[in-house]
This record gives C-alpha cells, structure tokens and sequence, in this order.
C-alpha cells in the first residue's frame, strides 16, 4: 500500500508524526510525505520535521503566502502533477488549513482515495475559513478519522455514512505525549516562575486594528498582575507594526519550535490563545486555558477540560484570571481515546 501524507501548516507536522511512525511499523507499507509550503518560516515549519523525527520531505510544493484563493488554487495546481506522478493509494489530509482542502479536491477529481485525520470538528461559525476547509473536506474524504464523539455526531447530523466514520482520537496528544519529558527538561533560560503564555494569530483578532488594540491593552493589563510571555506569530507582528501598537511591556519572543513551546505551555500558569491546537493541549495537560473566540470546533475542550471561551468580552478575561490566581481555576479531564495511541489506531484502520 503505498500512502501519501500532505502537510502544510504547523498543526500538521504534529498530526502527521505519530501516523507515520505508526504507518512505518506495517511491512510493505510505503510512504510519501508532500509539504505544501504553506508556512515556511523555519520556526513554523522545517525545524517541526526534526524534533517530531519525521522525515525529509520527499516533495516540497514551496507554495508560500497568498489570499485565501490564491493558496489553495496554487496547492492544487501543484499538487496534481505530484499525485498523477506519485499514483497512491490512499492520501491522508490533516486538520483544516488550506492545503488541507486543496489536496481533497484534487484527489476527489482523480478518483483517489482521501483520509481526513481530524474529521467532524465543526465551530459552526462560516466566517471562519478554517470552518469551510472543514466542512468541504468532509464531504469529499471517503475515510473520515475523528478526535471525539462529538466529530462523530456532527458528521452523522450532515448525513455521512457511519461506516464512513472512525473515532481514533487526538493524534496531537500522541506527540505531545511522546515530547513532553524533553519539553519538561528544557531549561527556563531566565523566564519567569509564575506567567500567562499568550498566542494570538485568528484574523478577527489582529486583522482588525481596534480589536487588536483592545486585546493587546487588554494583556497590558493582565502583565500587571501576572507575567505575560508572547511568543509573536509573523502576522500578528506585522499587524502590531502596521497598527503602531506599543507592547514592549510584554515578555515579546520570536515564534517557537514544538518542543520549546511546549515546554514553555507546560509550566505557564494560563495560557490565553485563540488557537485551536492549543485548546486540545492545555486540557490535556489540565492548564487553564482562556480563548478568545466566541465559539470553538473543540466543544470537548470546554464540556470537559480547562477551556474557557471568552469572545469579545475582555471583562471576562480580567474576571477569569483573577480566579486563577486566587487558585479557583476551571478543572478539566482528558477526554475518551487521547492517550497517546490515536497514531496506531489509523494506522491499524487502514490496514483492515
């Protein structure tokens, strides 16, 4: 069998490890692994490769920045040639960035055969981009690998198949499972004992500058009762710039590679974000966690882990923090199936 892995983002490297490794395992299972491109910042991208020991990849599509149109029309006509070359038999697409949809279509066309790992997550808000590469993933994957039970309700609801549908888990959990004894013995190099980790990067949050601007007065505030680190993504930081916005109070770092970040997330007192991934890792490492966002596509997050959604409501935030440092922080507990196998699960699935 011989199986084509397409990355593209960030979240994706962490997808794809465990899969792989899992998948390398199988006698007479070959593997190709396509990078789009997508992010290419070597923090953001190649240095994932090492520390997750996934391979080299053996195509690189280096399709860089663009609208929202423009990236995902450039993945495909990219992606094509490589998957006519290439002929898998099956293709797996990870998360829901836009190499993730582009390369459904193109296989759905070619009548190959496509597995989506994180399958089912819906925020319900179709402002969100990430939210259509979602839902149009989903109607083309013919095998559909969900992290929860609520992926599985929500595709039954749009009518798939269940036969189509197979809980495995969070193979993001697998990797930070395996990572986090290095994470943990990573030195503090002169941070701060007690901090809020803040990452923020959604587009309604920075692109707009009077938003951003409350957000980051906002953080502003919480530095005077508790440290913030920010480790600044590329478009947050152009939009800082842009938006002449002084935050030098602020702990300011530069984007960082997994095992750093994760290091620096496992010792934070709260973590503030509007990240997806992040949502799913403080309730595994039962850290609070404050989103701003007014929904999420991890329910299970806030149903069952630390999560807490904030919105447009900046008081809330203030008011959330102050319970976690009067140490009345929201308790969580580590959903059904993220243990640290999801990786082996898909691997066996596909074998059957």
């Amino acid at each position: 069998m011989h199986i084509l892995h397409v990355v593209g983002a960030r979240p994706n490297f962490m997808k794809a490890a465990p899969v792989m490794q899992a998948l390398g395992k199988w006698s007479g299972c070959r593997q190709t692994l396509v990078h789009t491109g997508q992010h290419y910042d070597k923090n953001l991208s190649d240095v994932f490769f090492s520390q997750l020991s996934i391979p080299e990849p053996d195509v690189n599509l280096e399709v860089g920045s663009g609208s929202h149109a423009v990236q995902t029309a450039e993945v495909m006509k990219r992606f094509e040639s490589v998957v006519l070359e290439r002929k898998p038999d099956v293709v797996l697409v990870y998360g829901d960035v836009n190499s993730t949809v582009a390369a459904a279509l193109v296989c759905s066309k070619l009548l190959i055969s496509v597995a989506h790992v994180e399958a089912g997550l819906r925020s319900f808000d179709r402002t969100m981009p990430e939210e259509i590469n979602r839902i149009v993933t989903d109607r083309l994957a013919d095998i559909l690998f969900t992290p929860s039970e609520d992926g599985d309700f929500n595709l039954k609801n749009e009518g798939v198949p269940a036969e189509k549908i197979c809980r495995v888990g969070n193979v993001m959990i697998d990797s930070l499972i395996r990572l986090l004894p290095a994470a943990r013995q990573y030195p503090a190099n002169g941070l701060p004992e007690r901090y809020a980790l803040v990452t923020l990067h959604r587009p309604s949050n920075v692109d707009d500058s009077e938003r951003l601007r409350n957000v980051l007065k906002s953080l502003l505030e919480v530095h005077e009762q508790l440290e913030v680190v920010f480790p600044v993504h590329p478009r947050t930081r152009q939009r800082i710039e842009q938006f002449g916005i002084n935050i030098e109070k602020l702990h300011l770092l530069e984007p960082l590679p997994y095992i750093e970040f994760l290091s620096l997330q496992s010792r934070a007192a709260v973590v503030i974000t509007d990240s997806g991934g992040i949502q799913e890792e403080t309730t595994y490492l039962g850290i609070p966690c404050l989103t701003l966002r007014s929904n999420t596509e991890r329910p299970v997050t806030v149903s069952m882990g630390t999560n807490v959604l904030i919105g447009q409501d900046l008081g809330l935030l203030n008011s959330e923090l102050r319970r976690i440092l009067e140490g009345k922080a929201k308790h969580g507990s580590i959903p059904e199936l993220w243990d640290g196998h999801a990786g082996e699960r898909i691997a066996q699935a596909l074998h059957a």
